[in-house]
């Protein structure tokens, strides 16, 4: 057994501490080691965490003030949150994310000793064998183009982009005649120079980078656009027949809680609407002398909570009250091992004789706060809900305490809706499980004490017409690419990709705890999307705008910690939303590396990251970056280098630079924007792009014996794209005019 360690959450200000004072650490951060420790007195010197800039914008319009920070030193040792780095699992290489990439194949490939020696951005070691290899190839062109030389002459001379023409320093002859050149027309001297040039920049490009100092390339992030800046004007906010809002619209203003509309509940317990714990329709099975009867499940639900707690038992026998199915099934050993064994006494008081309290009569206002009922977001349907953000904390305080009735079984009319209810939140002795709840008890603690004043929007959108991605001429957008940072500290702003499983949240409520758990832990109000979600189909997304950060976190999956209290500055927009906007889309699972180059699945996730980052009658000047990273890799096995294609073309076709981040890898940067650079000098459209990823597939993967293909992807659409029916392809298309088309036409 691992028993979590203590931690001592309490300060000066009578808060349960879930807020110690430090700077604002992330989970992928480059530190060898670190200790964050909360302090009563002392604050923690900071220094940045990267070379980019963290200033907003210079346009007009707020610019809430953001630092990536990470502690650099620490003196209290009685209130510590230890982050440790241990070689065992190092928080900068989850196991749910691919961050230390292997060696390019292509280097592999082309450069047989490139392991043993370094390339500092210039040459290597085998450059000058390469370059007599390129004139000679120079050479062989206009020699074959010469009805005089023989046949025999043409074959002693290496083929360009062999690996013999790579390594043959001694090959053939090295001197060429000079007025062997003069003597050949000029479009074929040019054309051999253009070869050779490419081939060198092939070289440069395959040369494996053992020193990467730089820790971002591409276009500067503060290029990019970012809301509120690049956002239009909003029109009035009212419900509509696709759009439920659940406030008064009419009385909605700045700094003010909204107000509940309608004014008295209003009871739908039916098929398109979340049964509410505190409908009267809500019935709970009782043993009468007359036989069997029912009462009121919510009665019953006020009636255990309001008995007061003084222990986590006491919790656990409340839950229960009303949940007697599950009595001998439901488990709660990590609620009380935080009890227990991981908070200081005078927080288990705090945490019995206010959090709680405090919480169970948030989750009892539901009758007067939640008077509207809620919409099923079912599938195949384009369908919004505005609540505000007191509505949504009243709702989780109810998940909390598992009071939504026929949300406990798969088995259930919500089976294909993920689970809301917490009650595997409380259960097994994993560390995961203490750091989720502290993280969760710092969002109650704080809308508890301070009701938000803002509102949160749900969008379901479904992608019916996806775009014809063969004939499509639109070229890849800007790209910024950092191996350090996250998506929702350095792409504030930016439309902010959840890496998403299909029932949305994932394992939030339960074990999971990477990239998209650790999203709805830090901004809790991604979870309620889960009571009214259903499971995504493969041409589904859902947006969420507004959603609000309450909490800092350092490390991934067994590596996480909750280090403190976050406050949220990010701007509001008119409908006093916070201008964060996060999309969720699933990616497929693969259980053979292969597979992911079929094109019915390369297509399937086009589309599916086409559906979240597209918006129908956009102008694209007023859409954000995307920010992303290793979309559906990891655990799902989904390829870096070919789920970065699949962005850029997706965010292309919509609209949308890019800012992507590798979670400190810096090779897979520098490979990711080396092909960008690449595929964008060449001017290669996502139309050609895509007809390379599928020759890619009958090329090589096809046929392939192995559970690898022995080509990469990036060394074979180098090779296929530097070839010369390749270059006349692409120049052909330039000189008949074809130039990009803008998203605004798609």
């Amino acid at each position: 057994k691992n028993d979590p360690p203590k931690t001592n959450l309490t300060d000066e200000r009578d808060e349960l501490c879930f807020e110690p004072q430090t700077s604002d650490a992330t989970g992928y951060s480059d530190t060898d080691e670190a200790v964050l420790t909360c302090s009563k007195s002392n604050t923690a010197p900071t220094q940045c965490s990267n070379g980019q800039k963290s200033k907003r914008p210079s346009s007009p319009g707020p610019h809430p003030s953001k630092t990536t920070c990470v502690a650099t030193h620490t003196t209290n040792t009685k209130l510590h949150l230890c982050l440790s780095f241990s070689s065992r699992n190092p928080v900068c290489n989850p196991i749910d994310v691919e961050m230390l990439s292997p060696d390019s194949p292509v280097c592999k490939t082309l450069f047989n000793n490139s392991a043993d020696q370094d390339c500092d951005g210039g040459f290597c070691a085998e450059h000058s064998a390469f370059a007599k290899a390129q004139v000679m190839e120079s050479q062989q062109t206009i020699k074959d183009s010469d009805p005089g030389s023989s046949t025999k002459e043409r074959d002693h001379l290496p083929a360009m982009g062999s690996e013999d023409a790579e390594i043959a320093e001694h090959s053939g002859s090295s001197n060429m005649s000079q007025d062997l050149i003069e003597s050949q027309p000029d479009a074929i001297l040019q054309r051999s120079l253009e070869r050779f040039s490419l081939q060198l920049f092939f070289f440069f490009v395959s040369c494996p980078s053992h020193n990467i100092e730089t820790k971002w390339q591409g276009t500067p992030i503060d290029e990019l656009n970012r809301l509120p800046q690049c956002a239009p004007p909003l029109s009035h906010l009212k419900s509509a027949p696709h759009h439920t809002v659940t406030v008064r619209t009419d009385l909605l203003r700045e700094g003010e809680v909204p107000v509940p509309y309608p004014t008295k509940f209003k009871d739908a317990w039916d098929d398109s609407s979340v049964k509410m714990p505190c409908s009267e329709k809500n019935l709970f099975p009782m043993e009468t002398e007359d036989g069997n009867g029912v009462q009121s499940r919510w009665d019953l639900i006020r009636t255990a909570l309001q008995r007061g707690f003084k222990s986590c038992l006491d919790v656990r026998d409340a839950i229960l009250r009303y949940n007697t199915a599950h009595a001998k099934k439901w488990d709660f050993t990590a609620l009380n091992l935080l009890c227990t064994e991981c908070l200081e006494h005078c927080e288990v008081q705090q945490l019995f004789d206010t959090i709680l309290p405090a919480m169970v009569n948030l989750a009892l206002t539901a009758p007067r706060l939640c008077t509207m009922p809620i919409p099923l977001l079912k599938s195949r349907m384009n369908q919004s809900l505005t609540l505000s953000q007191g509505q949504i904390a009243c709702l989780l305080a109810n998940a909390f305490f598992c009071t939504f009735p026929r949300r406990n079984s798969r088995k259930s009319e919500y089976g294909n809706y993920p689970e809301i209810n917490f009650y595997r939140l409380f259960e097994g002795s994993s560390p995961r499980k203490i750091e989720k709840l502290k993280t969760l008890l710092c969002y109650f603690r704080r809308v508890t004490q301070n009701t938000p004043k803002g509102l949160v929007t749900f969008t379901r959108q479904t992608l019916n017409n996806p775009p014809d991605w063969e004939s499509s001429q639109t070229q890849l957008t800007r790209l910024h690419i950092t191996c350090e940072g996250t998506i929702e500290e350095h792409g504030y702003g930016m439309l902010q990709v959840d890496f998403a499983n299909r029932f949305v949240g994932g394992g939030v409520t339960g074990h999971g705890l990477v990239q998209e758990e650790i999203r709805f832990l830090i901004n809790p109000e991604l979870i309620i999307s889960r009571l009214f979600t259903e499971a995504l189909e493969y041409n589904e997304c859902l947006i969420i705008t507004g959603a609000e950060q309450y909490s800092k976190y350092s490390g991934y999956a067994e590596s996480y910690k909750w280090v403190g209290s976050h406050e949220d500055e990010t701007p509001r927009d008119d409908w006093q939303r916070r201008c964060t906007e996060i999309v969720a889309i699933d990616a497929l699972k693969y259980r053979h590396f292969l597979e992911q180059f079929l094109p019915e699945k390369m297509t399937r996730e086009l589309n599916k990251a086409y559906c979240g980052f597209h918006r129908n009658n956009a102008n694209r000047k007023h859409l954000s970056a995307v920010a992303t990273g290793n979309w559906g890799c990891g655990a799902f096995g989904g390829d870096t280098r070919l789920k970065a294609l699949i962005q850029f073309m997706a965010a292309a076709e919509a609209g949308r630079d890019v800012a992507y981040f590798t979670f400190g890898d810096a090779q897979l940067m520098k490979d990711v924007h080396d092909m960008h650079a690449f595929l964008t000098e060449r001017r290669v459209t996502v139309g050609q792009l895509y007809d390379l990823l599928n020759q890619y597939f009958n090329e090589v993967c096809k046929n392939c014996h192995t559970t690898r293909p022995d080509v990469s992807l990036y060394r074979f659409i180098y090779e296929t794209v530097s070839s010369p029916a390749a270059s006349d392809t692409l120049n052909s298309a330039k000189d008949s005019g074809m130039s990009p088309v803008t998203s605004d036409s798609h």
